[in-house]
């Protein structure tokens, strides 16, 4: 269940790791220098090639890039200690090896000490900071359980002794027609399979878990894992049910003792998310400076047309129904959500959004910060944060996620991003918000870090060139 998100961590954790064990290096050698002694640092740094690769590969060796979540302080300190004893032994004897009489052993034996505090403070450093995340409500994968049985009273278990895996139970559906609605172990029973799709479109879910055996379940479950994908939601099953489904299958186990089969609708690469991460970093890093840089101007312009502020946020909705507050520079009189309704009957478009190509709320200025693509600049604050991609879907308000069809809610199971497909594709000649639709679910079922690559180059191109921008 956790194996997409622990890649990535597993990765910022080794790039961690190894900046660690080098800033050690670095400060031991400054330390021993101001007893004199020592030559310069590069008669020092080839050490490096065989003391980064030793101590990633013990650190690998002895789980510290498995899931700690269930270690104790004791059993973290004990392993660090060995990874730092048989890393010395084993780069002790490598140095021996090729200077046996010209390396600093009291440089070297500083520098063990301290990799080895650095990296203890690391790891507890890391666990408190989770912690009080997760305490906080972050990083959190809401999940419903399907059944209030052997299996669900099993889950609950599972999960309520690690609530530091950041799963948390929204809570459970029976599936009986007569059956007590007595909360299980703490947790609620908020309904029925019956009431399903209502419920995940009234509630935050990111996955569902069938976990009921009863006899009378087995033809029904392919029908609401049916449901779930066309919503983009992911669904998994105990393995005790009778299913039926076509889509991708992934076979795992939750805490090696429950076996789980899961049902996606999105094909989910964690090497390549951990690439478009680093990439929205990077891109939203660079987006940042260039707005700092047109901050002045824009802000003046903005305030001399028309009173108000100058940035403007409205909530709109990220994976799952999550919301967020997405940023723009202000392009519209401060009145504009107000006049809304009475334009409501031009609008352009077909479907749960709104358009007018001529809109009379959008000031002068307002329009050639959408012409230029520039009233979007601050989203990069969004992207950096992590609420939005570079590339990905529009991020749709409420109001239109609840006129919602369950087909269309699909285009909501990926984080919403600056650019996509749609954006690219010509967005003033779409009116039909099906084709929207259409154009966001080909590039969830089509995602690649290839694909945002290419996208990002073609908006750079319509950005350029200035076409379809409203």
């Amino acid at each position: 269940m956790l194996k997409q998100r622990a890649s990535v961590l597993k990765k910022a954790n080794i790039v961690s790791d190894a900046a660690l064990v080098v800033a050690a290096f670095l400060v031991s050698f400054n330390l021993r220098v101001q007893f004199g002694g020592l030559g310069d640092l590069d008669d020092y740094t080839w050490v490096l090639l065989a003391v980064v690769p030793v101590w990633l590969f013990l650190l690998e060796r002895y789980g510290f890039y498995d899931s700690q979540r269930l270690s104790s302080p004791w059993s973290i300190l004990v392993s660090l200690v060995k990874v730092t004893a048989i890393g010395g032994v084993l780069t002790a004897s490598t140095i021996y090896l090729f200077e046996p009489h010209g390396f600093s052993r009291s440089f070297f034996g500083a520098f063990l000490v301290l990799s080895f505090l650095m990296l203890l403070a690391e790891q507890f450093l890391v666990r408190l900071a989770l912690r009080l995340l997760r305490l906080e409500g972050y990083n959190y994968r809401n999940i419903l359980l399907v059944g209030t049985g052997e299996s669900a009273l099993r889950i609950i278990d599972i999960l309520d002794r690690n609530k530091g895996w950041g799963l948390k139970v929204v809570g459970l559906l029976h599936t009986q027609h007569k059956h007590d609605l007595q909360p299980l172990k703490g947790h609620t029973v908020i309904g029925s399979l019956h009431d399903m799709v209502d419920i995940c479109k009234a509630h935050t879910v990111d996955e569902v878990i069938f976990c009921d055996s009863k006899e009378e379940s087995r033809f029904e479950i392919g029908g609401y894992i049916a449901k779930l994908d066309e919503m983009g939601i992911t669904s998994r099953t105990v393995l005790n049910l009778f299913y039926r489904f076509e889509g991708r299958k992934e076979l795992g186990m939750l805490h090696g003792e429950v076996p789980l089969l899961t049902f996606r609708s999105v094909s989910v690469d964690p090497n390549q998310l951990f690439y478009k991460r680093c990439l929205d970093i990077a891109g939203s890093c660079v987006g940042l400076a260039i707005t700092a840089c047109l901050l002045p101007f824009i802000a003046i312009v903005v305030k001399l047309e028309s009173p108000g502020p100058l940035l403007f946020g409205q909530t709109r909705v990220r994976e799952n129904g999550r919301t967020f507050t997405c940023w723009k520079f202000r392009s519209m009189y401060q009145d504009a959500e107000a006049r809304k309704q009475e334009l409501m009957h031009l609008n352009e478009m077909e479907g749960a959004i709104f358009k007018m190509k001529n809109d009379p709320r959008v000031t002068r200025v307002g329009a050639f910060l959408r012409k230029a693509s520039l009233d979007e600049l601050p989203q990069f604050w969004n992207v950096l944060m992590g609420e939005m991609s570079l590339v990905g879907t529009r991020p749709p308000t409420p109001a239109e996620v609840r006129g919602y069809q369950n087909w269309q809610r699909k285009r909501i199971c990926m984080k919403p991003g600056l650019t996509g497909l749609w954006q690219v594709s010509g967005r003033n000649s779409i009116t039909d918000f099906d084709e929207v639709v259409r154009l966001d679910l080909e590039y969830i079922d089509t995602w690649s870090f290839a694909t945002d690559i290419r996208l990002i180059l073609r908006t750079l191109k319509v950005v350029f060139f200035r076409e379809g921008a409203c």
